[in-house]
């Protein structure tokens, strides 16, 4: 989905994601082999199979051009796509013997989902916060992912816990740890074989609950969890339910002018409100603003009156978070200068037709 400039194919730009995969392969493919691991790749923002089946033709053609046994690349593809939740079985079936899992990449889906439904009123999300793996569409996405994943015989990768250690806030600490403990136990119970935290502190918590759960086993891949559940595209697409806030607003405005003034000084995964954020923390925020302002939904203010969502509103928060980053405490994740960016780009996006 994003192009290298510097590298023309046939006079256009060509995929930056195969000219990375091709410059990696080149010079480590045959290295990590000979060092006992190997090639190794997560394939994100796939939407098809027949994206799949590209990677597959790159993978074979590598594999012979640089003389390696079959089969030696493997990828584990991220299901963080509406489009691709409902062509998982077709996604594995394109890769092969090259994929060995599919992970529920649930940051990303859930912009997807803004994405896909941009134009159906009855599809808007409620505050981000309340957009948990607890609602339908999450949970039976996950759900589906490990039935598909096991039925195949191949890994299902759980999500990602943005929470990181809190210091000199114990009290904050153990709430984040708690919500991290709660997140790994459902999805240890669900039948996932492994999962992702944001930082290393949270590592050993998350083992120990899937230790627990695995029983000695290296993973779940024969467990009986989710064999027999049958889940419709209706399940899939369910509305979201919970409060539409102005906190759940300025929430929105903060983070993603935080975010993408970090992102246009140059760094991309950024720790906000004691979450670790990146790309897709942005992209919900101003999804939501845009989704939220162009079916002029209606808000619950801070004093329980309602609050009709407009493009002032957002101008009017954009402007008073700029002048709060004048004063000297302020919370600063970058320049000024692009603080200021950064408000004009999302009050533009937030526009868009």
């Amino acid at each position: 989905h994003l192009e290298e400039a510097h590298v023309l194919f046939e006079g256009s730009p060509a995929g930056a994601a195969f000219v990375d995969f091709g410059l990696h392969a080149f010079h480590n493919a045959k290295q990590s082999l000979e060092a006992g691991y190997g090639p190794y790749y997560y394939l994100p923002k796939l939407e098809s199979h027949e994206e799949a089946g590209l990677w597959a033709k790159a993978f074979a053609f590598s594999e012979n051009y640089l003389g390696l046994p079959q089969a030696s690349f493997k990828a584990t593809v991220l299901i963080e796509t509406l489009t691709a939740v409902f062509e998982m079985h077709e996604i594995i079936h394109a890769l092969k013997d090259y994929c060995v899992g599919l992970n529920c990449g649930r940051w990303d889906y859930i912009f997807s989902y803004i994405k896909k439904l941009a134009s159906f009123p009855g599809r808007v999300l409620p505050d981000r916060q309340h957009v948990g793996m607890d609602q339908p569409f999450l949970e039976n996405y996950s759900k589906l992912l490990i039935q598909t994943c096991h039925a195949r015989g191949i890994h299902a990768m759980g999500g990602m816990a943005a929470q990181i250690p809190i210091k000199n806030n114990a009290e904050a600490n153990e709430k984040a740890f708690e919500k991290v403990r709660n997140d790994k136990e459902r999805e240890a119970k669900n039948g996932h074989d492994g999962t992702w935290v944001a930082h290393p502190g949270l590592i050993k918590t998350a083992l120990e609950i899937f230790t627990k759960h695995m029983q000695g086993e290296v993973n779940q891949i024969h467990s009986p969890k989710q064999r027999s559940i049958s889940i419709s595209a209706k399940q899939l697409l369910a509305q979201p339910s919970g409060p539409l806030t102005r906190a759940g607003f300025e929430n929105n405005c903060e983070a993603a002018l935080h975010y993408l003034a970090a992102w246009l000084h140059g760094n991309g995964c950024v720790p906000l409100f004691n979450l670790m954020e990146d790309m897709a923390t942005a992209e919900i925020a101003r999804a939501q603003l845009w989704q939220w302002r162009t079916h002029h939904t209606t808000l619950e203010d801070g004093d329980g009156a309602k609050i009709s969502m407009s493009q002032e509103l957002i101008q009017n928060q954009l402007n008073a978070l700029l002048d709060a980053q004048k004063k000297p405490d302020a919370f600063s994740v970058a320049p000024m200068a692009m603080y200021q960016q950064a408000a004009r780009l999302l009050d533009a996006i937030t526009q868009a037709k």
